[in-house]
């Protein structure tokens, strides 16, 4: 539910952010529009963080 234009702008600007920094494209090979460097087994083990409100996560390598 939107509360108003400023709580609109906010709502847009997380998704934006997501789908340009996190969210993988067929069409770019699994990779995002602002490439991001691959991350080896060696940096430790698979993290969550949640991303637009939950509706979505980022998966990313965070040593032990």
């Amino acid at each position: 539910m939107v509360l108003g234009e400023n709580h609109l702008r906010r709502c847009l600007d997380g998704y934006f952010r997501y789908y340009h920094h996190s969210r993988t494209h067929l069409s770019l090979e699994k990779d995002t529009p602002q490439t991001r460097p691959i991350e080896p087994p060696q940096l430790g083990r698979v993290v969550e963080f949640p991303e637009v409100g939950g509706l979505h996560h980022r998966y990313t390598r965070c040593a032990a």
